[in-house]
């Protein structure tokens, strides 16, 4: 049984392909009491492209959006984990070569240029992954 993301949001744009919803991304401490002391409460607004199924829409409708959690680990994976790696990789295999501390640093960031570049070729096999559905919520 696999876990679900899931995210309440509010239709804003619709047409033939797409259906626009519109998220509140909260940090996950924005609804504790002491948020307006403190700087590291955050929230902010996502607009999500899903495919148009057809279903009857309106706009400011309330709506949920759901998907698979192995797309929330492929995601880390590929924005946080492996850019990580490849920058301390590089800069210990840099470090060894050569004496320069600045020059390694540098030349470690700069893998992060061909790794997004890469990345970027393989845009639209990643929105194909990285898809999400919508589910109308249910009145009480």
């Amino acid at each position: 049984m696999s876990k679900k993301i899931e995210h309440t949001g509010i239709i804003t744009h619709i047409d033939k392909q797409t259906v626009q919803v519109s998220i509140i991304q909260k940090a996950a401490c924005s609804d504790c009491h002491a948020k307006s002391a403190c700087t590291a409460s955050e929230m902010n607004e996502k607009i999500i492209d899903v495919a148009n199924t057809g279903e009857n829409y309106s706009i400011g409708e309330k709506v949920m959006l759901t998907g698979q959690s192995s797309i929330g680990f492929l995601a880390v994976l590929l924005a946080f984990v492996i850019p990580f790696l490849l920058i301390l990789l590089g800069l210990f295999i840099l470090q060894s070569v050569t004496d320069n501390e600045a020059l390694s640093g540098i030349l470690a960031l700069s893998l992060l240029i061909p790794y997004y570049i890469i990345l970027s070729l393989f845009n639209s096999k990643l929105k194909n992954k990285f898809q999400f559905q919508i589910e109308k919520l249910k009145s009480n």
